[in-house]
C-alpha cells in the first residue's frame, strides 16, 4: 500500500487515479492519520439474460393457485 499526504494528492490527483494498478492501494493522510484510501475499482459483471431459459424441468399446474391458508383473505 502506498501511503502519500493530502498535499500531494491535491496536487497530482489525476496521475494517482491513472496510475493505480490493479490491486494497488493508496492511503491518503493529513497530519499522519489516514483521511481516505483509493481502491482501482472493480468492474461489475452484469447477469446474462436467458442463461437459465430451460432450466425449469417441472411445475405443478396449480403453481399459481391460492393457497389454502390466504383464501380468507380473498
Amino acid at each position: 500500500m502506498t501511503t502519500i499526504s493530502l498535499a500531494d494528492a491535491q496536487a497530482g490527483l489525476a496521475n494517482l487515479v491513472h496510475g493505480l494498478q490493479p490491486g494497488q492501494e493508496i492511503l491518503i493522510t493529513e497530519n499522519d492519520q489516514p483521511v481516505a484510501k483509493i481502491l482501482p475499482a472493480v468492474p461489475r459483471r452484469l447477469p446474462i439474460l436467458g442463461a437459465m431459459a430451460g432450466s425449469v424441468l417441472y411445475m405443478a399446474e396449480d403453481f399459481d393457485a391460492t393457497l389454502e391458508d390466504f383464501k380468507d383473505y380473498m
